[in-house]
């Protein structure tokens, strides 16, 4: 006897929808990896135009980080990804231009998304996707070098999107402590190599 095939093909066709669907909301904040794209920025001019198109003319790379990632989500511009990696932050539109901004010879943006029941894949930062868990929360920020030294300690707030940002000196190792109601979660991280993962969202505040 034939056995139908329809409902087999159905639910392939299903899956394979999911499958796709899943890796998008993936790629939508892990932007980029760093065996695809190196993070050197070379002799490359930056494309002033790219950047008035996108009204953020006349500004560097922490004045672009701190506009963007600050921004209210509903407020975020669509068609542009902002790339956090060590020594550049790399724009790309929805026509297919890019460029690079040189990041602070002494410092590395890091991002951290604390949460408590649900986070995501994330290796670079993207300023304009990346969703966390607890946006607009209070939460206890310290960071704490291999030698003891404490770099910073003090009460932020994250951000609309759910990340709250950290500048971190280069060429370091260092915990990072976030506190909230009663709650501690850590994380370490690294800015001893040129491909080392700008966006934490590993730290579970239990």
């Amino acid at each position: 006897m034939n056995r139908p095939t329809k409902p087999r093909r159905r639910s392939l066709i299903v899956t394979a929808t999911a499958t796709l669907a899943a890796a998008l909301v993936l790629t939508g904040c892990a932007t980029t990896s760093p065996e695809s794209e190196s993070t050197s920025i070379g002799s490359r001019a930056v494309d002033t135009e790219f950047l008035a198109d996108h009204d953020l003319d006349g500004l560097d790379a922490t004045q672009v980080i701190e506009r963007l990632d600050t921004m209210p989500v509903v407020d975020r511009p669509v068609g542009l990804i902002a790339s956090v990696q060590p020594d550049a932050l790399v724009l790309t539109d929805d026509q297919d231009r890019e460029t690079r901004l040189p990041m602070p010879e002494e410092e590395v943006y890091i991002s951290v998304a604390p949460y408590r029941e649900q986070t995501h894949d994330c290796y670079f930062h993207s300023l304009t996707t990346c969703l966390g868990e607890l946006d607009n929360t209070e939460v206890h920020v310290t960071l704490t070098g291999e030698d003891g030294d404490v770099l910073v300690d003090e009460v932020q707030q994250t951000y609309d999107n759910g990340f709250v940002g950290v500048w971190v000196p280069r060429g370091i190792e260092a915990t990072l402590t976030i506190k909230h109601e009663g709650q501690t979660g850590t994380a370490i991280i690294s800015t001893m190599n040129e491909d080392d993962p700008t966006c934490i969202t590993t730290l579970h505040l239990t």
